[in-house]
């Protein structure tokens, strides 16, 4: 059995015995000698290959952080590392047709019978829940029976009370037991599932694979599902869909017209893009427990400042009563560069203000940021007294805020909104900070329990302070792409930072900080924003729309608190 030929063959007979349902069997995936054959042979062809490439990697990794190395000594290790890497190189090269037939052979007789073993697996832990919803059955009318016996020959009131409450103690506790046993079942599917994508990913020599990672995250999730669990994480979600399904029913019939239709997508998306931006700033605050009340007001500001600078010709707006200015002379890069950094730099000034008064006076962010809202509410009314800046130059709004011409389909014209790429590159680059940087693992940290992140050497003042200073930077390059779309004024973005925190909690985060994800934020914004169209686009009365963002934010702070009074 050692030679490969013979491995091929007595797998392929047992692959043949377990289709045809004859008795060959294996009580655990580990327990398999021609499985240990297969893996013995990989790892006989990866030593001097690929696992020798990766070892050296790691060998110069470490060479480079040892402070003990001397410049010379460490530039020649790492040079024989490298050397050793070529020749590990060609070695894998050499090896690689062999290895991947191998592989495929391995993967093959592995996921037979690990598929095998796995049904078995669960039919037992099937059977074994049926028999014990039976006997916790039993057990409740056991105790219910016995209960109302003492109860008939009970003599006082205090007794009767008592035997009431020994039942419940019983009923309780019979509950506990079943739901204990219960769980040893789904466990056994959980590992058993897990065992078998685990042998699948050594044989590939760690490599993942994308049906099975969602595979075992669908079926982890259905295994230890409950309908309350579902709805507390769907509800929301699914009542959404059920509105956008009732408007693409209900817009033809009204005569409105098909709301599906491509041009409306791809203007929710629009529409959806400046707010991605604040609404990625308000997410950092409410992942560390916290919220931001001077979003609608940080907009204003930087979008009057983009429009100053903007504006054709000479300004219609003077501020503090400096100006009117005239910027259309200058050059257009060094024009849209000082009309976005202008934006960030304030934002981020007064974001950072905030931050301070919350780390070092120990101030709420509700409170420090609304305290901002009206400092910068007052400071641009006071300042441009009220004035809108007016429409900007339209060969720079086409530059940036324009669409580019997709063609006809269904004889309307099909564009595409400039504006959506900078919203993705937001969305990516926040991305990127939360889930691939020391500073994104610390804001989850200091969200789950800040005083615990301090213990293990992180600096909430730090932490914070950073939180802080990004939310400015994006409400600034938000505000800047912002007076693309509307005539800027200090009344510009009201009620923006309800729609920033409603879209976060929609989108999955909680405000007891700690939990959230950048895909849910993108996910919420576009799903508040399209429920907003919807309404505009059936002819819904704007008082109306309120009231359905206000049960929108309630519902979604319910759901969310629910499930944390759960965990607790």
């Amino acid at each position: 059995m050692d030679t490969k030929e013979n491995l091929a063959q007595i797998a392929s007979k047992r692959i043949a015995e377990i289709s045809s349902g004859t008795t060959f069997r294996i009580d655990n995936l580990e327990d398999d000698e021609l499985l240990h054959k297969y893996q013995e042979q990989l790892a006989d062809i990866r030593r001097d290959g690929t696992d020798k490439i990766q070892e050296l990697r790691q060998k110069i990794v470490a060479a480079k952080r040892n402070p003990l190395l001397g410049n010379a000594e460490r530039k020649t290790f790492i040079a024989n590392c490298r050397n050793a890497i070529t020749e590990a190189k060609e070695h894998a090269s050499a090896h690689a047709a062999e290895e991947r037939r191998l592989t495929k052979d391995a993967l093959l007789y592995a996921d037979t019978i690990a598929r095998n073993y796995t049904r078995r697996v669960n039919a037992s832990a099937n059977a074994r829940a049926v028999e014990l919803k039976a006997a916790y059955e039993d057990k409740l009318n056991e105790i219910q029976a016995e209960s109302v016996e003492r109860l008939a020959a009970a003599a006082t009131k205090a007794e009767q009370e008592s035997i009431r409450y020994e039942c419940r103690t019983a009923s309780y506790e019979a509950k506990q037991r079943y739901q204990t046993e219960l769980n040893r079942c789904l466990d056994a599917k959980k590992l058993a599932l897990a065992e078998r994508i685990q042998e699948n990913r050594m044989l590939r020599n760690g490599r993942t694979d994308i049906i099975e990672n969602l595979e075992l995250n669908i079926k982890t999730y259905i295994y230890g599902c409950t309908p309350s669990r579902f709805f507390l994480d769907y509800g929301l979600n699914i009542a959404i869909f059920i509105f956008f399904a009732a408007c693409i029913i209900i817009a033809p019939l009204t005569g409105a017209g098909n709301i599906l239709s491509l041009p409306n997508i791809f203007t929710v998306l629009e529409l959806s893009s400046t707010r991605i931006f604040y609404a990625l700033g308000a997410a950092g605050l409410i992942l560390i427990a916290g919220t931001d009340l001077s979003v609608g007001r940080m907009v204003a500001m930087g979008s009057v400042i983009a429009g100053i600078i903007l504006h054709p010709g000479r300004n219609i707006v003077t501020m503090f009563g400096l100006g009117p200015w005239d910027f259309s002379k200058m050059a257009t890069f060094p024009r849209l560069v000082i009309a976005l950094l202008l934006p960030v730099f304030f934002c981020t000034l007064f974001s950072a203000a905030s931050g301070l008064c919350s780390t070092r006076l120990r101030i709420h962010p509700f409170i420090s940021t609304l305290s901002t809202q009206l400092v910068i509410y007052g400071l641009l009314f006071f300042g441009t007294e009220g004035s809108a800046v007016g429409s900007i130059d339209s060969t720079l709004k086409d530059l940036i805020g324009g669409r580019w011409e997709l063609g006809i389909l269904n004889g309307e014209l099909v564009t595409f909104p400039k504006l959506i790429i900078p919203a993705a590159i937001a969305i990516a680059a926040t991305w990127f900070v939360w889930n691939k940087t020391t500073f994104g693992k610390n804001i989850y940290a200091v969200g789950g329990n800040a005083q615990a992140a301090e213990v293990c050497g992180i600096s909430v003042f730090a932490v914070t302070m950073g939180i802080f200073i990004m939310a400015g930077i994006l409400y600034g390059c938000g505000s800047f792409l912002e007076a693309f779309r509307a005539n800027a004024s200090a009344g510009t973005g009201q009620g923006y930072e309800m729609d920033a925190i409603a879209a976060c909690v929609a989108g999955g985060m909680s405000l007891n900080g700690g939990k959230g994800k950048v895909r849910g934020i993108a996910r919420g914004v576009i799903m508040f924003t399209g429920l907003t169209y919807c309404l505009t686009f059936l002819n819904i009365d704007t008082n109306i729309q309120f009231v359905c963002k206000g049960l929108l934010i309630i519902t979604a702070v319910a759901l969310d608190s629910i499930k944390n009074m759960q965990r607790r």
